[in-house]
């Protein structure tokens, strides 16, 4: 994230099952989810022979075998799309496809690997690295779309399914990487890598592919390989529980409310928003509150009254911490000591080591450095504004201690007394529609985009709208799928995946890319169009800058394609991207109030300018929170256990510091970015990335917003490039210069003279 989940596909550049979720926003939405082998974003198939797989799968999959031999032509991941432009035949799709094209897939290309690492000829890197990089294509096609299913459209019965493949999946990917024969092979061909004849992406190519199998156990003797396999399996289905858990009690918990004078605050949006909840759960005259961002997060920040705050604030807080059957704390136990002590055996001190080792940041103290500089500039301001909240409580009569459901009211009420700021007041200048041509307009002026709605085209959902992205001169892009809503087969949050990544294909074609964003947004109600608040706006941006990443990839090799690069530098196409959002020029184009069609008046926007950095030492203390404890679990040495998550967390956030009254972003039992996504010691990367963006803004500013040359030279060198150079290189390519800590403390306001650069 999200969700997330195991995206089978080739060997990428991290080398593990990329999630369904591949990149999502660090907001308040705060969700994400699965990992599987190696640790980090994007995931990658590997292999195990037939016969092996088969007995590992049971009984149950084996009658599933036999019923695909009867149906071939009925399972429509067997054959080839017909659809335009070969997207999924979502129409076509039923649950009961899934597992005979996993067992099918595996079986292929398990015999691809076998026919790999079993070639006569002497090691080529046509015949091996090139050979394994387009091996799985059926495996990759049904993971795609299977695992996007998980996160955006589940069900008791994916879920099943997803139990019962995980193991066969990341046995499957164990066989490849501790497969001797081919590990032989790729290690011949690396050894010759200075006098073969290769292209620059072909270099980073076959690099990557022999680290993947070094940091996939390659190297390990047989003794260790055993273990080894164990520990992988096992990380698969903890991961894979651990968001089931989250998202089953996202789904558990209603606040009912059936008197009208305990919604006292709340904007008449918010109130007529629970009160068709409440009629869609059969509660209709009243009004229900749900843990969803839309719900829990405007209530906590209207909501005169306090007890219901801390009622539902709680509920948020306490998710996956309650000893029942989806309690999380025993799941971060063992996960922990299983990442701890598969590091060790490949040769690291520790799991933030093992991961950070294909960062951008490449060390734990890189990452620590920064989260400790901008700590220390964050803190006592959030100290400050914690002071000016309790004034303001004290002053209207309160007699607490302002508590973590009091924070998002207090400030609410504090900046518009001083800022004569009104968050719902940008509401009816938000429609969805308008804002969905705000970023077209702005990716037809940065890059020359079109976005062409389609109607003839499959979805998985019906709230999933499918667009035909064009260049300027009407040239195919790839296609777009845009998904909205809550419901409650979609996991919370706010991420991009995709359905095919770019490529070129090994007959020499170009293979398009078929992206999604996946949202969650306030619904429309009664005759009024879905209205976006501001947050809402700019996480619609930040998807978008994902999904920039993965439509104008021009790569060769899917693994190093679009958004498959490390994960302190995915972000940067996206948090760039949210800088249009908040522009007054790139507003004035297109915020329009929904009945009237008013501009959005020139006071307005300035109000917004001057609270952007209100509140910003909360925002920050309560990300860095987070991303600090992340580091705190994954710096654990083997052997040191986490014998109690409850007092490990509140160790780690006292040694820093962090008062009661603002909690990590993210607690440890809900922490799916880093337990059940992709982003285990690596949640730093957001604040690494908007390091990156906040650098790069800077200099679209003094070129121009809408600079065609400073445009192109960003696509060129980030957008178009995925993985097939250094990330820092890239941005120099773009930049002229590495980046600097400088832009991101003045938009946060944190400047601060002492403040140091993060070394690199």
């Amino acid at each position: 994230m999200n969700k997330f989940h195991f995206k089978p596909i080739n060997l990428s550049r991290s080398g593990i099952y990329k999630h369904a979720s591949t990149t999502r926003r660090p907001d308040n939405a705060r969700q994400a989810s699965l990992e599987i082998l190696i640790l980090q974003p994007k995931p990658s198939v590997c292999q195990m022979n037939k016969y092996i797989l088969l007995l590992a799968l049971g009984t149950t999959v084996l009658s599933g075998c036999k019923e695909f031999k009867k149906s071939d032509m009925e399972n429509p991941f067997l054959k080839p799309y017909t659809t335009p432009y070969e997207v999924p035949p979502f129409n076509e799709i039923r649950n009961e496809h899934f597992k005979p094209a996993f067992v099918k897939g595996i079986q292929e290309q398990s015999a691809e690997v076998d026919a790999i690492a079993s070639n006569p000829e002497l090691p080529t890197f046509e015949n091996t690295i090139e050979a394994l990089e387009y091996s799985g294509a059926l495996l990759k096609k049904v993971s795609l779309v299977f695992f996007n299913y998980l996160s955006a459209n589940t069900s008791p019965e994916l879920q099943a399914i997803a139990e019962e493949v995980t193991p066969a999946l990341t046995k499957h990917e164990d066989n490849i990487k501790l497969n001797g024969k081919l590990f032989k092979r790729i290690q011949s061909v690396y050894n010759q890598r200075a006098s073969l004849q290769l292209d620059p992406e072909q270099k980073v190519l076959l690099e990557e592919t022999y680290k993947k199998f070094i940091r996939g156990g390659a190297a390990l003797a047989a003794s260790e390989q055993t273990r080894f396999r164990e520990i992988n399996e096992r990380i698969a289905l903890l991961t894979l529980k651990f968001g089931d858990n989250v998202l089953a009690e996202n789904n558990d918990y209603m606040l009912v409310v059936d008197k009208e004078e305990d919604l006292a605050g709340l904007p008449e949006s918010l109130k007529n928003a629970a009160a068709e909840e409440a009629k869609a759960k059969g509660k209709k005259g009243k009004w229900v509150f749900t843990l969803q961002y839309p719900s829990i997060f405007p209530f906590l920040q209207y909501a005169d009254n306090r007890t219901l705050r801390e009622q539902i604030f709680k509920a948020y807080l306490e998710r996956g911490n309650k000893g029942n059957d989806v309690d999380n704390k025993a799941i971060i136990t063992e996960l922990t000591a299983l990442r701890a002590e598969r590091a060790t055996m490949l040769g690291y001190e520790n799991h933030a080591a093992y991961v950070l080792d294909e960062s951008m940041a490449k060390t734990p103290e890189q990452v620590n450095n920064l989260l400790e500089k901008l700590w220390k500039a964050a803190l006592p301001v959030a100290q400050r504004e914690q002071q000016e909240l309790q004034a303001l409580a004290d002053k209207e009569g309160g007699h607490f201690q302002l508590a973590a459901w009091d924070w998002s009211y207090y400030a609410e009420k504090l900046k518009k007394e001083r800022f004569a700021y009104d968050e719902e007041a940008f509401r009816p200048y938000f429609s969805l529609d308008k804002v969905t041509e705000g970023v077209f307009l702005v990716c037809k002026k940065l890059y020359g985009l079109e976005f062409v709605k389609r109607t003839d085209l499959p979805t998985y959902h019906p709230d999933a709208i499918p667009y035909e992205v064009k260049e300027a001169d009407g040239k195919f892009v790839g296609i777009l799928y845009m998904d909205f809503f809550p419901r409650a087969s979609k996991q919370g949050g706010a991420w991009m995946t995709n359905y095919r990544e770019q490529s070129i294909s090994r007959d020499g074609q170009f293979v398009h890319p078929v992206i999604s964003i996946v949202c969650n947004f306030s619904k429309p109600v009664g005759d009024e169009p879905a209205l976006l608040n501001f947050d809402e706006v700019i996480t619609y941006f930040h998807e978008f800058g994902h999904a920039l990443h993965g439509l104008l990839s021009k790569c060769h090799y899917e693994s190093l394609a679009g958004t498959n690069v490390s994960r302190d530098f995915v972000e940067l196409p996206s948090q760039v991207l949210e800088n249009w959002s908040t522009e007054p020029e790139v507003l004035k184009l297109f915020a329009r109030h929904y009945k009237t069609g008013e501009v959005i008046p020139d006071e307005l926007i300035e109000k917004y300018k001057n609270a952007s950095k209100f509140n910003q030492g909360f925002a920050t203390v309560e990300y860095l929170a987070a991303s600090i404890l992340d580091m705190k679990y994954h710096m654990l040495s083997n052997g040191q256990k986490v014998d109690n998550v409850t007092a490990f967390e509140k160790n780690a956030m006292d040694e820093i510091g962090l008062m009661s009254a603002i909690p990590p972003r993210y607690r440890s039992t809900y922490f799916n970015h880093v337990f059940s996504g992709g982003y285990s010691a690596g949640y730093y990367s957001y604040i690494w990335s908007q390091m990156l963006d906040a650098d790069a803004f800077e200099y679209f500013k003094q070129k121009g917003l809408f600079d065609p040359a400073t445009a192109t030279a960003f696509r060129k060198n980030v957008l178009e490039r995925g993985a097939t150079e250094e990330p820092m290189k890239l941005y120099k390519q773009f930049r002229g210069q590495e980046p600097t800590i400088d832009a991101l403390l003045k938009r946060k306001g944190l400047n601060n003279p002492e403040i140091v650069q993060p070394k690199r």
